[in-house]
Order: C-alpha cells, then structure tokens, then sequence
C-alpha cells in the first residue's frame, strides 16, 4: 500500500528540505518505498491547502492507508480542525507517524495522544500572534509601522534591514513580521554576503 508524505511550512520563504532529510531517514530505516508527497506552503490554521487536499482525496479513494509527517502540527495547528482530520483517517483505519515526536496515532489512545498534541500547537500558534502583535505595536511607537501590502507573502530583505536600522531588535522585528527569529538573522546573513561584508 502507498504510504502518503505529508510535509507544510507557513511561508513561501521557509524551506521543506529539512522535513524532507528527517522524513527520508524515517522511510529509509524502516525500508519504505512506494510513497507519494504531498507538499504545502502555506498556513495550517485552516485544512484548505491543495497538497492537504490532495491528500485527503487519496485517502478517501482508499489509494494511502499510512499517512507519515514531520510532526503532527504540520497537519493543522487549528485543535477542532486537526483532531476532526485524525479521528477521521484513524475511523478509515489509516496509520498515522510522526516521524520526529516519535509517536504512532491509531486507535482511541491516538485520538487522546493526537487531541493533546493539537492543544499544543494552537497554544503556539495564538502566541506567535501575540508575539507578532506586539511586534507591530512596538514598530507603530518607533514610527517603523507601513501595514502589511495586499497580495504579498513573501519577505523583502531590504524591509529586515529597514526595521534594524530604525532600531528594532531581531526578536522585535520576528514578532513584527510574523516570522522565526532564525528567518531574520538569516536574512542578514544575505545582505552581508551580498554586501561583500563579513
């Protein structure tokens, strides 16, 4: 039976090659091969994602009966949302692994372990935005506030470079943005390479 790949990132700027690496591993040690990725960028506060979708529609074709993911917020970070997606694919007795939290879902002890574990991921996910919305708060004091462009998502590395030269910190200028910490300090690791600055 064709096992499903699951893997999400939240941005079109963050790369999915590091839940590729953990997953190929996974499927490496435990000599899997037939499988099929599904790939999405883009937020998993909501299931309305085409690689999420397409997922879906071969399990409902009966076609994956083992779906294996990064960790199981890639799924969803929404509690209603993700524990409705696993009761559902456990009730059609699919095998559910999350390859990095080391954790096999099937069954009613799933259903708890999974219920649990999406509690979690919404819990991070309502604080990054009261991280990003502190962030904008302290960008409106410092007057570095412009609102975010209609129909962009992707990140200027002049705009990263904009907000520190007005003063803000890295971790001001994730909060602001919405983006990790590591996001920024490898954006400036750019503008110096592209600078001729070490």
């Amino acid at each position: 039976m064709t096992i499903g790949i699951y893997i999400r990132v939240s941005t079109e700027d963050q790369t999915l090659e590091g839940q590729k690496n953990e997953i190929t591993k996974w499927l490496e040690n435990h000599g899997h091969e037939d499988v099929i990725w599904f790939e999405d960028k883009s937020t998993g506060t909501n299931t309305n994602r085409p690689g999420f979708q397409a997922l879906q529609k071969s399990i409902f074709q009966g076609e994956i009966k083992t779906v294996v993911v990064y960790k199981l917020d890639r799924i969803s970070r929404s509690l209603s949302d993700g524990i409705q997606v696993l009761t559902n694919w456990i009730d059609q007795d699919v095998r559910v692994v999350s390859v990095t939290q080391n954790l096999d879902f099937s069954g009613s002890v799933g259903r708890m372990i999974g219920s649990v574990l999406f509690s979690v991921a919404q819990m991070e996910n309502e604080t990054r935005r009261e991280r990003q919305r502190h962030g904008i708060e302290v960008a409106k004091k410092k007057g570095v506030y412009k609102g975010r462009k209609t129909g962009t998502t992707k990140l200027k590395m002049t705009r990263v470079q904009e907000l520190r030269d007005k003063g803000l910190s890295v971790r001001e200028i994730s909060d602001y943005l919405g983006i990790s910490k590591s996001t920024v300090s490898n954006y400036f690791s750019k503008l110096k390479k592209e600078s001729g600055t070490n």
